[in-house]
């Protein structure tokens, strides 16, 4: 999974950089929740469906 990088934070507002933190904290809660359950994180890729097991993650 590729992290999401900012060119130029001086020009986000304050309320795009909470939610840019908020999306990546739940990224992060949600890979760890998958490893825990070992449940396979379920994404859409160039349009089509793929199951990313949790030992991969």
């Amino acid at each position: 999974m590729e992290k999401v990088i900012v060119k130029d934070e001086k020009e986000m507002s304050e309320f795009a950089k909470k939610v840019l933190s908020g999306l990546m904290l739940t990224r992060e809660r949600l890979i760890e929740f998958k490893k825990q359950k070992n449940t396979p994180l379920v994404i859409s890729k160039d349009g089509k469906i793929v199951w990313i097991p949790a030992s991969e993650l």
